[in-house]
């Protein structure tokens, strides 16, 4: 039997057209025989070579850049934002967080895993490029964003009112924050060229802290949203770097492989058990698309709280139709890592390459997978 990434033409006695058993195990129509000339669909694959609808994001993140950059980021510090995002990222206390999560996911994981699993050294990969690359685009492109909207919409920038506490300012950015990030993730998942970028994300089989930085560059421009809300109070206080590492840091324990939930407050905040419901591999990814609070996806009737069964479901993308570093008998992880930053651009297969927002199917065991 040949490899599951192989093709296995079955032609009926009666001679309908011939169909393709494909990697999720379903059958397709095959690819027309022929040299591509003046054959069935021969346009639609010399068209098909790159996903155009994804060069969008890259047009909306190269303008917005080229805006900042002209303006001299509106006299604000691209060094002073780069500092506080390092601080976010990987400033001490992040990383105090960040392995007392490690720690805990080997004193009570969902999932029993490795402690140097394939994901886990492809996720090490992401949070070095975050911490490098990723992170001067990220202010770039917060910088770029903030100042558009200050200049085109200053009617939303609310003047400083004294009689409201700081606190309560504070609190309000946080709510609007989050709400602002549900929105986000919605779009990521129900519009095609942002699922594209999303994917990656979904794409993790061994979950772990480290997760949260497995993200491809760009999904940031879809982001820019949560932004807003700060520009709209900006007058009347910002949010503290300390609660932006609070933030970030409940954000990567939610990605974490822990058998944890919140009680009670699991109805309030999400919680490991509950974020790993919206990364499973059977059933819809369209849920739980919370970042630190649940109550966006009970107004939207999208919340599935957590059972004994959902804890330790497997995560991923059914069929992986992403390169990903459990496919072969070697992780091969620079190669993978290129493959999934291209993986928005690659060509579009109609019949499986839809959004999440729908129920999914089981992804088939591949020859020679394991640890390794």
């Amino acid at each position: 039997m040949a490899s599951g990434s192989s093709r296995l033409v079955a032609l009926d006695e009666r001679g309908p057209p011939p169909t393709v058993l494909t990697d999720d195990r379903t059958l397709r129509p095959a690819p027309p025989v022929g040299d591509g000339v003046g054959t069935p669909g021969s346009g639609r694959r010399t068209m098909s070579r790159v996903y155009l609808p994804a060069l969008a994001v890259v047009a909306v993140a190269i303008g917005l850049v080229a805006v900042g950059w002209s303006d001299h980021w509106a006299g604000s510090s691209f060094g002073g934002s780069m500092a506080s995002l390092r601080v976010v990222l990987i400033g001490p206390l992040t990383l105090v967080i960040l392995g007392a999560i490690l720690v805990v996911e080997r004193l009570r994981p969902a999932q029993r895993r490795p402690r140097f699993a394939r994901g886990y050294r492809q996720d090490a990969l992401y949070t070095l490029l975050n911490a490098t690359l990723v992170a001067p685009l990220v202010v770039a492109l917060s910088l770029s964003f903030t100042e558009v909207v200050r200049r085109d919409l200053p009617w939303v920038v609310v003047p400083r009112l004294g009689f409201v506490p700081r606190w309560a300012v504070i609190a309000l950015l946080f709510v609007a924050m989050d709400g602002c990030n549900w929105l986000a993730h919605l779009a990521n998942h129900r519009w095609r060229p942002l699922w594209r970028f999303h994917e990656l994300h979904h794409s993790q089989e061994d979950m772990s802290v480290l997760t949260v930085f497995r993200t491809h560059p760009l999904i940031h421009v879809s982001y820019l949203i949560a932004l807003v809300p700060g520009v709209i109070l900006l007058a009347n206080g910002t949010v503290p770097t300390a609660l932006l590492v609070g933030y970030a840091g409940f954000v990567a324990f939610e990605h974490s492989n822990t058998d944890l939930g919140f009680g009670p407050l699991g109805r309030v905040f999400v919680s490991p058990n509950f974020h790993r419901i919206h990364h499973r591999l059977e059933g819809s990814q369209g849920v739980n698309l919370g970042f630190a609070l649940t109550i966006w996806d009970q107004l939207a009737r999208r919340a599935v709280f957590p059972t004994d069964e959902t804890v330790r479901a497997d995560t991923g993308l059914p069929g992986r139709p992403l390169a990903v570093e459990q496919a072969g008998p070697r992780a091969r992880h620079l190669p993978v890592l290129l493959a999934q930053l291209w993986g928005p651009f690659r060509p579009l297969d109609p019949n499986g390459d839809r959004p999440s927002d729908r129920s999914r199917g089981r992804r088939p065991a591949s020859p020679g997978e394991g640890w390794a």
